[in-house]
């Protein structure tokens, strides 16, 4: 597949980049695996510091409330009872590790499937490479103005940490910065369009072609 480069006043350079078909249109995208790429990601956000106190751990006197036969109510026990307000909860959320492990060649397919997806639904844009002189939100808006990527989620594939790009894109809520070594299934699925910079794809084309 073909694409146009554009620079970031949105007009064509009359360069062209071809994605590679082993990483931007696999035979096969799966489903699956990317299913277990999001829930990984998802699952290692959770920090999993949970926890309420069960009847053991209740402050509150262990004295039997009442007798054990013939009151003709619930053998409720002490104050603590989880029958009662004030209880302790039954079989409430401990502190636990949500992440799990999966096999680096699946996640590398959720990410090969996950970008094929985009491509097929032309949701890629490539620009050249660009920096700006200083940071300023206004000037990153004119960009996705100039792109025609304005007001949709946005995820712009950068191939290193570029200072200026990421503080003048930080305060805008519907934007994400990242990098194409850092690039995962649900931040790719997570947005409306991707644009990525001609070195990051030679950066992702380096680490998901292998």
């Amino acid at each position: 597949m073909e694409l146009a480069v554009y620079n970031i006043k949105g007009e064509d350079t009359g360069k062209k980049v071809t994605l590679n078909d082993e990483v931007f249109a696999i035979a096969e995208p799966n489903e699956h695996a990317v299913y277990l790429d999001v829930k990984q990601y998802l699952a290692n956000q959770r920090q999993g510091t949970h926890k309420a106190k069960e009847r053991s751990e209740v402050s509150g006197s262990t004295k039997k409330l009442g007798r054990q036969k013939g009151g003709g109510g619930a053998r409720r026990g002490d104050i603590n009872s989880p029958v009662l307000v004030g209880g302790g909860r039954v079989f409430g959320p401990r502190p636990r590790n949500y992440s799990f492990k999966l096999n680096k060649k699946v996640k590398a397919l959720a990410r090969r499937s996950a970008l094929t997806f985009k491509a097929q639904g032309g949701q890629i844009v490539v620009v050249e490479d660009f920096n700006f002189e200083a940071p300023k939100t206004k000037d990153f808006i004119k960009v996705a103005k100039n792109l025609k990527v304005e007001g949709k989620k946005l995820l712009m594939v950068l191939p290193e940490a570029n200072k200026n790009v990421y503080l003048s894109a930080r305060n805008l809520q519907r934007t994400k910065i990242t990098l194409a070594a850092l690039l995962n299934s649900y931040n790719v699925l997570n947005a409306d369009v991707l644009v990525v910079t001609e070195n990051s794809l030679k950066t992702i084309d380096g680490i998901l072609n292998k």
